[in-house]
């Protein structure tokens, strides 16, 4: 995949990561994005449903979407990760620096509600 499509969807506000359920139904997620050198990071709880589906299946579409998770742009097919905590320290440094303060705000939220080791990264490579 090529730099622009990796740029773009860094760049963007929401990516819309769509993961499969064991029996190959997708469902799409919207999340923060931030640039991680040739791959994209995404922070989340580490109980929710998607981190369950990425551990059971890596392969997932992503692309950009709107708040609610409305697509605006053609989805591209990718691989995600789920990482270890130094990343996952790394992308939340990223998620306060890209959304201000209201990245830190929700993050401090996080913080105070699950603590420290209550949410993950997602590390996605594009294909």
């Amino acid at each position: 995949m090529d730099d622009t499509t990796l740029d773009a969807l860094g760049a963007g506000k929401y990516l819309l990561i769509t993961s499969y359920r064991r029996n190959g139904t997708p469902v799409a997620t919207p999340v923060w994005v931030v640039r991680d050198g040739a791959a994209l990071g995404a922070w989340t709880p580490a109980d929710s449903w998607k981190v369950k589906r990425i551990r059971n299946r890596a392969d997932v579409l992503v692309g950009p979407c709107d708040l609610r998770g409305n697509p605006t742009g053609d989805q591209v097919p990718a691989t995600a990760e789920i990482c270890d905590p130094a990343t996952t320290g790394r992308y939340r440094q990223l998620v306060a620096r890209k959304y201000g303060l209201t990245g830190r705000l929700t993050l401090l939220g996080s913080r105070l509600r699950r603590g420290v080791d209550g949410t993950v990264g997602i590390r996605i490579t594009l294909s």
